[in-house]
Order: C-alpha cells, then sequence, then structure tokens
C-alpha cells in the first residue's frame, strides 16, 4: 500500500506538488513509482527553464514503460534534483522526500485549485492497485 501524504497536492497524471509560499516542490507520487517498477532513466528540465501547467517536463523511464512527466503548475525551474537524475533508482526509497523531482518558482498558486487532495487521489488510485 503507497502512502499518499497530506501535505500534498497531486495530478490524475500521477505527479504530487508541495507548495511553500511560491516555491513548488514536485515529484511522482508513491502509486506512480510502484507501478513503473525498476526506474532507469529520468530526464527533467534545466534551472531557468520556464515551464506551463499542463505541458510535458520530462519523461521517467523503467524497464517496463516510458512516461511523459506533466507540469502542475506554471513557473521557473529553480532547482532540479540532479542526484535522483544520476541514480533513478533510489525514486523507489523516498518518493516524497530524497526523490524529488523539480523546485519551481510558482506564477499563480490558484493553478492548483483542481489538483486532487491525498483522499481523492487515493481513491482515484486505490482501484488501480
Amino acid at each position: 500500500m503507497a502512502e499518499y501524504p497530506d501535505d500534498l497536492k497531486y495530478l490524475d497524471s500521477h505527479e504530487y506538488i508541495r507548495l511553500e509560499g511560491d516555491l513548488a516542490t514536485i515529484g511522482i507520487s508513491g502509486f506512480a513509482v510502484n507501478q513503473l517498477g525498476e526506474i532507469v532513466f529520468l530526464e527533467l528540465p534545466e534551472v531557468g527553464d520556464t515551464l506551463v501547467k499542463g505541458e510535458n517536463f520530462g519523461t521517467v523511464e523503467s524497464v517496463k514503460a516510458v512516461e511523459t512527466l506533466y507540469t502542475p503548475v506554471t513557473g521557473t525551474v529553480v532547482e532540479r534534483n540532479d542526484e535522483i537524475i544520476e541514480s533513478p533508482e533510489d525514486l523507489a526509497d523516498d518518493p516524497y522526500g530524497a526523490g524529488w523531482l523539480l523546485k519551481m518558482r510558482v506564477d499563480n498558486p490558484s493553478e492548483l485549485d483542481d489538483a486532487l487532495s491525498a483522499a481523492a487521489y487515493r481513491e482515484m488510485v486505490e482501484g488501480e492497485e
């Protein structure tokens, strides 16, 4: 059974976002990590890139599949997790902590109004587990 921390918002495409002021930490949910299995490669944008809500911001590749990552909010990349790019297999160990993917400066936090709560996300995915 995967965990879904309550302080996060979730997308139905399995990204999560933790918003602190106008700084957002973005990653993929424990459910997505479990579904993918052994993760072998991550492609993420560069620091300074501007991302638009709903657009593709990279890919996560496992031995089973390649999945597109979608941007939960519009903003600018201020940091990316190069350690997880170097060792993508570590994503499974701590997807909500050390396994974060990007940090972004958010243009408009109200874009998250349609994101899912932990309870709503749990309800959505537990039919799939």
